[in-house]
């Protein structure tokens, strides 16, 4: 990538004020002086060059889009229930205190002062731009099978205008009970193992109690989710034909993302006003009609009600179920926090936006919780099982158990459409996000030349990933989308989140990088960072670390239901660990090569800032970045004169290779 920006003072006139009643309380036990120069806000706050957002409103639907996603639908109730009902939400508000918030914080705030993207607001430390690389791949590969994701939810969409809905009865040979095998060989008149639905006589002889083996057995929403929509194969080595109609889905998903991203931030900020309250509206709608189902008070009761269990609190691994799901939740270090804060207004208040946006993504989970488990109660009482038989998480939930609940209902597919159309809108507001990763990266890096390209930029990028998803479209393509999501989703963005830690707050400096902070916000006392600093050099990272380290002592291979992986595919899963992060080491080591001096002063060179880093626009840059390169009086890097990564000593001239 290419630092060569084109910086010039071109500014709007927008100033975006709070909420009354949260600037008063947050003003009088926060804030304690106003900001050092009222000259920095005004009519000189933004970029017309790079952009901003049009209004706050878009940014804070697309931070709250991105960060309210299938997991708080799909994840997070089944996890409240598994570990404890009400009992988990002292330790999952706790983490969200320590870690969730304070990571938030950080990366918005990286992004906003700086006015870039997850890779090149790593000139504030050359040595770890490996880590935004690592973010923008990991981005890709999780863009390629969160779409197919986004195909499923079409397909269940269109399948839902019927009338009954296809998953509702048997379609071949399910069974609606459990059913039993007499397992009897002895004698002659048991001459092979005999299929009984109900313990009938045959050949005028009843199965003995002890010789019957209960067979599981397949409901109709299973059959149809495993053989018309998946047509699911035996395991990942048989990988057969793409699946037509899941294909066509992918496209219609991808051709939606690319609608929206036309151009960039400008075009995907009018969409979400629709796309991110839409999901409201149908859980209130979902909660309000499961309230008035009977068995729903059970469905509560086993997910958040009197039947919680404070002793798990006493388990280590419910803590490190909620400190994950806070982790995942919010979409931390996977570069969208960063991308979309970098479109702000430079003195945007962006630490009561990441409060707001991090309180509503858990109340998000909190009440869908209910919404889902109202009529999973009412499923368990048409079945006659307990809550705990039904309950599901993933994709088990979303495509199984909730529409198999949803078809018990009066006009079910009503309310089935509204379910599925909810899930698709969900998933396109996190995915504008992470496809807006890879064209904010792109635009930053070539500025002249992509700058105006918007609209062809999100066309390739969607068009590319679409190729690239097609296998996950296959009859193995859901052992795909599984191996994908357990391993680029896990270990890699929890060690990137942890270098972002080490690297900004312990190399880069935590107190110079509050000093930034302050340059956007105001001045506040030293009691109010006195908790951030805690979280950040500290409690965060021994959180991450712990999280880490546990994953790894626990590590199971991945499994699809009983389908096993084979070794090469979890060989394979393990490739692209490795694929994301070896652009760490690898562009560290690029740095140093290219770095002057002898090895001490090389190393110290890549652990500072570049020449021009600092706040996009010449009137932000005040007196701790007046001289491009100088900040808080320190030299920042110098590289060579031949290396395309040196800045210009003006920070509002372009770059000159």
């Amino acid at each position: 990538m290419c630092y060569g920006l084109d910086r010039r003072n071109n500014v709007t006139d927008e100033v975006h004020s709070g909420d009354f009643v949260f600037d008063l309380i947050y003003n009088t036990f926060f804030k304690i002086k106003k900001y050092k120069s009222s000259s920095h806000v005004g009519s000189n706050d933004g970029s017309m060059d790079r952009g901003n957002w049009t209004n706050k409103t878009e940014y804070m639907l697309s931070m709250i889009g991105y960060a309210v996603g299938l997991g708080n639908v799909w994840r997070f109730p089944y996890l409240a229930y598994k570990n404890g009902g009400g009992a988990f939400l002292i330790p999952y508000f706790i983490m969200l205190a320590v870690a969730g918030i304070p990571i938030f914080f950080m990366e918005s705030s990286l992004g906003q002062f700086c006015s870039q993207g997850p890779v090149n607001v790593w000139r504030i430390l050359p040595i770890f731009q490996g880590v935004g690389v690592a973010m923008v791949v990991v981005s890709t590969l999780v863009g390629i099978y969160y779409n197919v994701i986004i195909a499923y939810s079409l397909y269940y969409l269109f399948a839902s205008f019927q009338f009954p809905l296809p998953w509702s009865d048997c379609f071949d040979c399910c069974f609606t009970i459990m059913y039993q095998v007499c397992n009897i060989t002895t004698a002659a008149s048991w001459s092979e193992p005999i299929l009984t639905g109900n313990m009938t006589l045959w050949e005028n002889h009843t199965c003995p109690e002890k010789d019957i083996i209960s067979i599981p057995i397949q409901s109709p929403s299973e059959q149809y989710w495993d053989l018309v929509t998946l047509q699911r194969s035996s395991g990942l080595d048989e990988t057969g034909p793409v699946v037509w109609h899941l294909a066509l889905c992918l496209l219609l998903g991808w051709l939606l993302v690319a609608a929206a991203l036309y151009k960039g931030i400008q075009s995907s900020g009018k969409v979400v006003y629709f796309t991110a309250t839409f999901p409201y509206v149908v859980l209130l709608i979902l909660l309000i009609r499961g309230l008035t189902l009977e068995g729903a008070r059970d469905g509560i009761e086993f997910y958040i009600g009197s039947k919680s269990n404070l002793t798990k609190l006493a388990e280590s691994e419910v803590w490190r179920d909620a400190a994950t799901q806070i982790f995942y939740s919010l979409s931390l270090a996977g570069g969208g926090v960063t991308a979309l804060s970098s479109y702000n207004k430079f003195h945007n208040n962006v630490f009561k936006d990441a409060l707001t946006v991090c309180l509503t993504n858990c109340g998000t989970s909190l009440f869908a919780g209910f919404a889902i488990f109202s009529i999973l109660g009412h499923m368990a009482h048409v079945y006659g099982k307990p809550v705990s038989e039904v309950a599901q998480a993933g994709f088990g939930l979303a495509f199984i158990a909730y529409p198999d609940a949803l078809s018990k209902l009066p006009i079910s597919p009503l309310w089935s459409i509204l379910f599925f159309f909810m899930l698709l809108t969900l998933g396109l507001d996190s995915q504008f996000a992470g496809i807006e990763v890879l064209s904010t990266c792109l635009v930053d890096a070539f500025p002249e030349t992509l700058k105006s390209k918007r609209s062809i930029i999100s066309m390739g990028i969607c068009s590319i990933l679409f190729l690239l998803g097609l296998p996950c479209v296959t009859q193995a393509g859901i052992y795909w989308v599984t191996l994908m999501d357990q391993f680029c989703a896990g270990f890699v963005i929890l060690f990137v989140a942890l270098l972002e830690l080490v690297g900004i707050f312990y190399i880069y400096g935590g107190n110079r990088f509050i000093k930034d902070i302050e340059m956007m916000i105001g001045t506040r006392h030293s009691i109010f960072w006195l908790w951030w600093r805690a979280c950040w050099f500290f409690i965060s990272p021994a959180i991450i670390t712990m999280i880490l380290v546990w994953s790894w002592l626990t590590f199971r291979p991945p499994s699809y239901g009983t389908v096993q992986y084979p070794a090469w595919g979890v060989a394979l899963g393990w490739c692209m660990i490795t694929f994301c992060l070896i652009w760490i080491p690898l562009v560290a080591v690029w740095k140093i090569f290219h770095a002057q001096g002898n090895p001490w002063k090389r190393l110290c060179a890549v652990c500072s800032p570049v020449e021009g880093w600092g706040p996009y626009l010449d009137v932000h840059r005040g007196e701790r970045y007046a001289d491009g390169g100088q900040v808080d009086g320190k030299n920042s890097v110098q590289l060579p004169e031949h290396n395309h990564y040196q800045m210009s000593k003006q920070p509002n001239t372009p770059l000159t290779p």
